[in-house]
């Protein structure tokens, strides 16, 4: 993404308040550096510690994976002597860096008086998001990779890693739903340049296969109008198929599956406007099934603004949206077989991955 002037001059209080931070280059993120864990500054340091561009213009955000520290104590060291607020000091310090940034950007957002300047803010927020992606990387692979990255994690430490995960995934929703609210982003799928949704996560259930989460901001008409009706999708995961070396032939693929809630008025064959107090959103997660276009037809593709997928359902929810989290541990069960029958269609199952890792 090409760099942009966010700010031409700093912005005065209003009367009374207290003005929003001046320090709002994301760029000083050191997403790159594998020492990106490290503590960016207590909050009383001061503005100066931390880097900013000279030109005043937003420095590409590093998508590099960073190393991040093991969590789990060493062989030689008992769990009481290395205590939990130790172990995720680094962690929320930096959790604590991206939402004072996602406080900057809704502070620019509310004070200022330049639509110039809100335009421009607007387009760092891909970038922004960007920014996120290598600490999104490191939490839910550390919670739930298998085999874990540094051993047996504790249960404990894995709820702590994935609620730090919610947090800052809820807090990102917000400030994009605030700015579409404002008209300076589009939440519209078929734009390729609007932010419909945003990556919050990848993690691997087997050495050939894994699972990136996404984030709609606002829910998406699961097939642009198409049947299956008055569905929307709140949630995508790409579960990757890898072949392994010796497979010879074989390519990577992706299958898709989504989180996703019905209106169940349809099912009174009333209209909304008669039916409003039992509207109800009936959650579950299905699979995708591609319906069209033509794989060998190129110019389908191009004149095809969505294309159209039917919806296998392989797990119903019930009436209440399930958290970020949860939803990824259901999705979990249903692609281990620990949660039902169903398995994906395009791989041979939880025995094949363990044969395959062996």
């Amino acid at each position: 993404m090409a760099t942009e002037q966010w700010f031409v001059e700093p912005l005065p209080p209003r009367p009374g308040e207290t003005p929003p931070p001046e320090d709002l280059e994301p760029g000083a993120q050191p997403c790159g550096d594998p020492s990106w864990l490290a503590s960016p500054g207590a909050p009383g340091d001061s503005p100066e510690a931390e880097p900013v561009d000279v030109q005043g213009q937003l420095p590409e955000a590093s998508t590099a994976t960073p190393s991040p520290e093991p969590l789990a104590p060493g062989p030689g060291l008992a769990p009481s002597r290395l205590p939990l607020d130790t172990m995720f000091s680094p962690i929320t310090e930096q959790l604590r860096y991206l939402l004072k940034k996602a406080d900057d950007f809704q502070s620019y957002l509310l004070y200022s008086r330049d639509r110039v300047q809100k335009e421009q803010l607007a387009k760092a927020m891909p970038t922004f998001l960007q920014m996120c992606e290598p600490y999104f990387l490191y939490l839910e692979a550390a919670a739930r990779s298998v085999p874990p990255i540094y051993g047996a994690l504790q249960e404990l430490v894995r709820k702590g890693l994935l609620e730090i995960s919610q947090q800052l995934t809820l807090r990102l929703e917000q400030l994009v739903l605030m700015y579409a609210s404002f008209g300076f982003v589009d939440l519209e799928e078929t734009d390729p340049l609007s932010i419909s949704s945003f990556f919050c996560g990848r993690f691997s259930i087997s050495p050939s296969h894994e699972v990136s989460i996404f984030r709609y901001c606002a829910p998406a008409a699961y097939t642009a109008g198409r049947f299956p009706r008055y569905l929307y999708k709140k949630m995508r995961w790409n579960l990757e198929t890898t072949p392994e070396p010796s497979g010879r032939g074989q390519d990577s693929h992706v299958d898709y599956y989504f989180l996703c809630y019905r209106d169940t008025w349809e099912d009174t064959g009333k209209s909304p406007a008669n039916s409003f107090p039992q509207i109800q959103k009936l959650w579950s997660i299905g699979r995708w099934v591609p319906l069209g276009p033509a794989e060998d037809d190129l110019y389908s593709w191009i004149l095809c603004p969505q294309p159209p997928g039917d919806y296998q359902q392989l797990l119903t929810i019930g009436f209440e949206e399930p958290s970020h989290t949860l939803a990824t541990d259901l999705l979990v069960q249903i692609l281990t077989c620990q949660g039902g029958p169903a398995r994906p269609p395009s791989v041979a199952g939880p025995a094949a991955w363990t044969a395959q890792g062996s």
